[in-house]
């Protein structure tokens, strides 16, 4: 599983973590049923602290993106989150915007960012 960490980022790492691999199910790299690496060897082999991974994995659980199996290991249980107002999902959506919007981009150059983030969710372009 190809997980990196920046630690000169401001995002905690046990986000970096979970929101790495939230793109990895969006993406189909880990698909329904796949194991998760144990926590152990995801803190081992980025060399972060065990409750870093444990937290990140409990935030995947919480929105029922992977099951904690103790003893048995953790699984990819779902390719999409359970359905929530399309408010809060549009407000992080929204800052993005904004925030490329705030850094000069045109609108423009904005939807080709859109569209090539969208690419790595789906190369081949078809209905997730």
């Amino acid at each position: 599983m190809l997980i990196t960490v920046n630690t000169a980022d401001s995002t905690p790492l046990y986000k970096q973590v979970a929101d790495r691999i939230r793109h990895l199910i969006a993406c189909g790299t880990l698909r329904e049923g796949m194991p998760l690496p144990s926590v152990r060897q995801v803190a081992g082999d980025l060399g972060v602290n065990l409750n870093t991974i444990a937290a990140a994995y409990r935030e995947l659980q919480d929105e029922g993106l992977v099951a904690v199996k103790h003893g048995a290991g953790t699984v990819v249980t779902a390719g999409r989150t359970h359905p929530r107002d399309h408010e809060e999902l549009r407000k992080p959506l929204r800052v993005a915007l904004t925030q490329l919007a705030l850094a000069g981009l045109s609108r423009d150059a904005i939807l080709e960012l859109v569209s090539n983030e969208l690419d790595t969710l789906d190369p081949k372009g078809g209905p997730q």
